[in-house]
């Protein structure tokens, strides 16, 4: 899915250019904290919440047993009250909001039209992340994933046809018909994702009384409104950081469009390729919130303790391969993904070497949420914005966009460290410095230089060939050195054979 995500990215990139994927990166930004208002912390509150109902006696499965069902429904029925009201308000504002935002804040006039499609996304968004949540606190999460290839699926043949029904002309209509596809895609996600739930939901002949409510309501807001506040907080840092971008770029002497353009390549064409290796890693990192939430509702220590320390072990080993492939072939990828940038290989180089720490913070904030400290998180990621506000205030009229980049490499670290000491401290594990992180350094510098050497001495050529050879390596060198047991693996398979 995140292959075809990318794929549609490139494709819309090379379609409509630097410029528009710069004014659509700022949209989304505004987008982006309508979303966190219209969700209001309910995905990972009905994650929790259903968790610790079905959590109590270690199953990860629904039993028959109806009192369960009963709170179940009741949780599901709040739930979906709670992020509807939020949805509505989002929705509203927006559209009220969207001409003084996009002339004054974004400045502009281009981005109205798009804001006020996204608006009507809010409701099927927010009551998505209600049965999004369901699924994963059940680990039914083929259903999400279903929802979210159809979904995908949709925005891709919606864009290209309002392509072209509308055109992309203009910088707006290009904006325009990537947000109009995306929209198709947001309902019929919900659709999917209701209709699931509806196959999904049993019945209950159990009745909750009116206390029974009350205290399960209470505890959704609990849950949901410090996520919320804080959420609230750090998604506006972001989007007062975002819109600062261009403007401290114009300052640094380019033009507006060049601003754009220059923020599209970083944001909306770099990122999305570094971090697509991170499916994988993110895939399951949201699979450990209710994995943990349960070992910690029954006092698991010891499972909690193994899960954070081969969590840590696999991730850094995944993502500092990432890493090392994706610096020593940048160049050659960006060329070939991007032949219409010139700066993008250089800018994939440059961001490469923290993809280790974004990877792994990743997990971590998710280990952090299982373990009930994700407020601490929020804490971390609101002072992590707040540093960022000031420094792409600071750096980017000097240094242009080198300054983002360097405001990306402080604030990341900063995160991380923070985090992985908060999960370490909690949890009691203890970091394994030189088989987590030396050794895999060592194995992927190692496995590129011998991919390099090889397909120089052979005059083969290939981007892709190349970095699945440099794979290959890198695996075969992690088994070698014991990182990588086979034996394990092996087991693993087994039990999934057997438990299937």
């Amino acid at each position: 899915l995140r292959a075809v995500a990318v794929a549609f990215n490139v494709y819309v990139s090379n379609k409509i250019g630097a410029v528009a994927m710069g004014l659509f990166s700022l949209i989304t930004t505004v987008y982006g904290f309508g979303i966190t208002l219209a969700t209001s912390g309910i995905n990972l509150a009905t994650t929790r919440l259903v968790a610790q109902v079905i959590g109590d006696d270690g199953k990860i499965s629904l039993v028959n047993d109806n009192q369960k069902q009963a709170k179940i429904k009741l949780v599901l029925r709040q739930c979906i009250y709670y992020s509807l009201f939020f949805g509505a308000l989002a929705t509203v504002i927006l559209l009220i909001s969207a001409e003084n935002i996009g002339v004054y804040v974004l400045r502009d006039e281009r981005t109205v039209s798009s804001l006020r499609v996204l608006a009507l996304t809010f409701i099927p968004i927010s009551l998505c992340s209600v049965f999004t949540g369901y699924f994963s606190a059940l680990r039914r999460v083929y259903k999400t994933a279903l929802t979210q290839i159809m979904g995908q699926g949709a925005k891709i043949f919606a864009s290209i046809f309002f392509f072209s029904y509308i055109g992309a002309s203009s910088v707006e209509n290009a904006c325009l018909c990537v947000v109009w596809g995306g929209a198709v895609a947001e309902f019929l996600s919900f659709a999917l994702s209701y209709i699931f739930y509806l196959s999904d939901r049993k019945s209950s002949t159990n009745i909750i009384d009116d206390n029974e409510k009350q205290r399960s309501f209470k505890h959704l807001l609990s849950n949901a409104l410090p996520l919320a506040l804080s959420a609230y907080m750090r998604s506006a840092l972001v989007t007062i950081e975002h819109v600062l971008i261009p403007i401290g770029l114009q300052k640094s002497g380019s033009s507006r469009d060049s601003s754009l353009a220059a923020y599209g390549t970083v944001s909306s064409m770099v990122f999305p390729l570094v971090l697509f290796p991170s499916a994988i890693t993110a895939s399951f990192a949201g699979l450990l919130i209710p994995e943990i939430a349960g070992s910690y509702e029954v006092g698991d220590n010891r499972r909690i303790c193994g899960i954070i320390s081969s969590v840590m072990d696999t991730v850094l080993m995944f993502s500092i391969g990432c890493a090392g492939i994706m610096i020593s072939f940048s160049y050659e990828l960006a060329a070939h993904i991007y032949p219409d940038s010139a700066d993008a290989g250089r800018f994939i180089a440059m961001i490469s070497p923290l993809i280790p720490v974004m990877y792994l913070d990743t997990a971590v904030d998710s280990m952090l949420k299982g373990l009930g400290e994700h407020v601490y998180s929020m804490v971390v990621n609101i002072a992590d914005a707040s540093i960022s506000v000031v420094l792409v205030w600071v750096l980017l009229p000097r240094l242009g966009i080198y300054g983002y980049i360097v405001t990306v490499y402080f604030t990341e670290l900063i995160n991380a460290a923070l985090s992985i000491a908060r999960l370490l401290m909690k949890s009691g594990v203890k970091p394994r410095v030189l088989l987590w992180v030396a050794r895999p350094i060592f194995c992927v510098i190692t496995a590129t230089r011998l991919a390099h050497w090889l397909f120089d001495t052979m005059l083969i050529s290939g981007i892709y060939v190349q970095i699945l050879i440099a794979a290959i390596f890198y695996a075969l060198l992690l088994i070698l050195f014991g990182g990588i047991n086979l034996r394990k693996v092996s087991g693993s398979l087994r039990y999934m054979r057997l438990t299937k």
